[in-house]
């Protein structure tokens, strides 16, 4: 029988990654609007709403105890900076019908954490880890290859938040949920500014001029941001990280069903196949992950 802690750690973490898995169908809907223009006010309504979360925990002393490190505020700008990058890219993917080569970046994003590992932190990798990582390796040729096109939706949002991931752990426990989405949207403020500048030159802003509903949903695109990396910090803090790692999975499979069966995106017979050996390196990956995390607990039974 799970503890009560465990229970409610299943439950946030379920609901941030379904949250995190509908985000394409709210993207839809926002239009008039585009890509540019949604992500700029994603950006600028998340400060509002974390600004708002802050003086009602009372939290802006934490907040502030940020900026008296030099070495979290550069690792916080570049999180900001591969996060920008990840949001703009994943909206106009659901923008231009490419929902379904998102999910598939979010599939890849394990891989590329673990590559990191190598590359950055000097890790070895696992005999299975090897082999996950070339199958995956393969099914991007076939993708490139069988589809006729390059993925590079998916491959610029497997390794933007890969990256973006690997900054916010350089800085550890030091920035919670809440601090650190307000930092980050804090940076980028001045970047969402000059956006809006530059839509209303060219373009035209559609926030007010759509109707009510579209410019409600637009102000609550900050609330969507904010809420599912609340429940995903509440969630991390009562599951093992294996669960944690197996969860992260629900949220590519929900784009890629909302891909194929409610935007019906194609979905030919080399992309299946692509999809397929991603999927077979993620069991094996899976597989090793599940398996160490065993062996460790039981080296450490031992020791006790």
């Amino acid at each position: 029988m799970p503890r009560a802690g465990s229970r409610s750690g299943f439950l946030f973490a379920a609901s941030a990654y379904l949250l995190w898995g509908a985000l394409p169908l709210y993207f839809v809907i926002l239009e008039p609007a585009g890509p540019f223009e949604i992500v700029a006010m994603r950006i600028l309504f998340s400060l509002v709403f974390c600004g708002i979360l802050l003086s009602v925990l009372r939290d802006w002393k934490g907040f502030f105890a940020l900026f008296r490190s030099r070495r979290t505020i550069l690792f916080m700008a570049l999180a900001a900076v591969f996060i920008f990058i990840n949001w703009q890219t994943y909206v106009i993917a659901a923008l231009t019908e490419h929902v379904i080569e998102a999910s598939l970046g979010y599939f890849i994003n394990p891989i590329v954490t673990v590559l990191f590992g190598v590359v950055f932190l000097r890790e070895r990798l696992r005999r299975l880890q090897w082999v996950a990582v070339g199958v995956s390796l393969i099914a991007v040729v076939v993708l490139w290859v069988g589809y006729g096109t390059f993925p590079f939706i998916a491959l610029i949002l497997a390794f933007s938040f890969g990256l973006y991931g690997f900054m916010k752990n350089r800085v550890g426990g030091n920035v919670g949920a809440i601090t650190g989405l307000t930092l980050e949207t804090l940076l980028l403020a001045p970047v969402a500014a000059l956006v809006l500048v530059g839509v209303a030159a060219t373009t035209g802003l559609v926030f007010g001029t759509a109707g009510a509903g579209n410019t409600t949903l637009l102000v609550a695109s900050g609330v969507v941001t904010a809420v599912p990396l609340l429940l995903f910090a509440s969630a991390a803090r009562r599951l093992p990280l294996v669960y944690m790692g197996l969860f992260q999975y629900v949220t590519p499979l929900m784009q890629f069903l909302v891909g194929v069966f409610i935007l019906s995106e194609p979905m030919p017979t080399e992309r299946w196949i692509g999809f397929f050996l991603v999927w077979a390196a993620l069991v094996l990956l899976t597989i090793d992950m599940v398996g160490h995390a065993r062996t460790v607990r039981r080296r450490s039974l031992n020791l006790t």
